[in-house]
C-alpha cells in the first residue's frame, strides 16, 4: 500500500474510532505487565473479569513474588494457559524486584529481558505506562487487518511491524495498535469480515477481490 493510502485509511480508522484506546484495566505500571501477560490468546474482556481478585490478592510487586504458585494459576485459569503464565508472573516480578530496583523499566530492551514480555509486550507497555511510541503492538487484530489491506505481506509480527514503521508517519504510531484493535473487534472480525459496512473497505486489497 501507498504511503498517502495508508494515511488516509489511517484517519478513516481514526475518525471511525475517535475514543480507541487500550482496553486493559489497570492502576499501577506492574499490572498491566501482568495484564498483557494474560492477554495471550485470551480476550481483554477475560482478563479484565479476572484481574480484579488478582489484584485485590497482590497490592505490590512483591505481592507477585510471593504468592502461591497455586493459589496464582488457580486466579488466572479462566485465561488460560495458566500454568506458563503464572511461572512468568512470579518470575517477572522477582527480576523487576532484582534487577529493576521494583521499579517496571521503559526501554524495549530492559522490557524484553523480563520472563513472559517480548516485543509486543513492551511495545503495550511503553506506549500505554510511559507514553513512548517506539513501535506498533502486533497483535492478532493488527496482522489479519495489516495482511488482509495490503499494508504487509509477512507473516511474523515483527516483519508486519517493520512495515508498518516504514509506512506510517511517527505520530500514527501510538494510535495504530488501538484502531486495529477496535476495527477487528468490531467489522473485520476473524471468521466473518464485515466489509460492506468498512470504511476502509475501499482502500483493502480483501475487500476490493471480493
Amino acid at each position: 500500500m501507498k504511503k498517502s493510502d495508508a494515511i488516509i485509511l489511517f484517519n478513516k480508522l481514526k475518525e471511525y474510532y475517535p475514543d480507541a484506546t487500550c482496553s486493559l484495566d489497570f492502576k499501577e505500571p506492574f499490572q498491566l505487565v501482568v495484564a498483557v501477560m494474560l492477554s495471550a490468546q485470551c480476550t481483554d474482556e477475560r482478563v479484565n473479569k479476572t484481574t480484579p481478585e488478582l489484584f485485590s490478592k497482590c497490592k505490590t510487586i512483591q505481592d507477585f513474588a510471593d504468592i502461591d504458585i497455586n493459589e496464582l494459576e488457580k486466579i488466572i485459569h479462566p485465561c488460560g494457559f495458566y500454568k506458563n503464565k503464572a511461572k512468568n508472573i512470579k518470575l517477572c516480578a522477582k527480576q523487576v524486584l532484582e534487577n529493576f530496583n521494583g521499579i517496571v523499566p521503559h526501554t524495549m530492551k530492559e522490557l524484553t529481558s523480563l520472563a513472559g514480555v517480548g516485543r509486543k509486550s513492551a511495545n503495550v507497555i511503553m506506549l500505554e505506562v510511559f507514553g513512548i511510541a517506539e513501535g506498533v503492538a502486533v497483535d492478532t487484530h493488527a496482522k489479519r487487518i495489516s495482511n488482509l489491506t495490503g499494508l504487509s505481506k509477512e507473516k511474523e509480527p515483527e516483519k508486519i511491524e517493520q512495515d508498518l514503521l516504514k509506512t506510517f508517519p511517527k505520530e500514527c504510531w501510538k494510535d495504530l495498535n488501538h484502531l486495529f484493535v477496535w476495527h477487528g473487534r468490531n467489522i473485520c472480525i476473524a471468521r466473518a469480515p464485515k466489509c460492506s459496512i468498512c470504511p476502509i473497505s475501499n482502500l483493502c486489497k480483501y475487500a476490493k477481490n471480493l
